[in-house]
């Protein structure tokens, strides 16, 4: 068999599946969808949004890219984070990385990655501003683990600086953000960071309501 066809062919099975146990389960979810979670996740195939959250089709809003990243000149992760918001009124939006990032371990090399080397630059200032505690660590592989955690937990830092964010917690007090860590030799998540309404960011970067 053809390897791609194996995907239609899981298709088949699982509609079967969810038909079995549910007959409207697609005439149900073709209605709407009603997301409480956005996902900010890594492009890396090891990291599916739902199957490590035990998630359901219609419950996360799912945005990825190399590294989890929360640019500011992104206009489709800013399109994303608009729409869950305004139209999807989520009430939670997760910036997740994980352990192992390659995205991360490129950004901490001296390599010429050509035009990716925009994309990483984003990390490279997040390992410049922590340089000296990630000088102390003992070892490239502590330091890699800890630039990843603090690059997630500037990504969340990052949403709070939006007018988007800013307007909702200021006339609904949502959604809450949170940065989380995968790890892939475990399988399990761990929340670094957790920003609500209270935690406005710097006054040069907060818009007037």
């Amino acid at each position: 068999m053809d390897c791609y066809k194996r995907l239609l062919a899981s298709n088949q099975r699982w509609v079967a599946e969810r038909m079995g146990a549910q007959p409207d389960y697609f005439a149900r979810l073709n209605e709407n969808q009603d997301p409480e979670y956005v996902w900010i996740g890594c492009s890396d195939s090891r990291v599916p949004a739902e199957t490590v959250t035990g998630c359901q089709p219609g419950e996360l809003f799912v945005h990825r890219n190399v590294a989890n990243q929360v640019v500011h000149t992104d206009l489709n992760m800013l399109t994303v984070i608009f729409y869950a918001v305004q139209a999807l009124r989520v009430r939670h939006i997760i910036v997740c990385g994980h352990y192992g990032c390659g995205g991360v371990k490129a950004a901490m090399s001296r390599q010429d990655f050509g035009l990716i080397n925009r994309w990483l630059q984003n990390i490279k200032d997040c390992a410049e501003r922590h340089q000296d505690e990630l000088s102390a660590l003992p070892d490239e592989e502590a330091r890699s683990r800890r630039l990843i955690e603090l690059n997630v937990v500037e990504q969340v830092d990052h949403l709070a600086k939006t007018s988007v964010i800013q307007r909702a917690w200021a006339t609904e007090g949502r959604p809450w953000l949170h940065g989380w860590v995968y790890d892939m030799a475990t399988g399990r998540l761990k929340e670094l960071v957790l920003r609500t309404s209270t935690d406005l960011p710097h006054r040069v970067h907060r818009f007037e309501p």
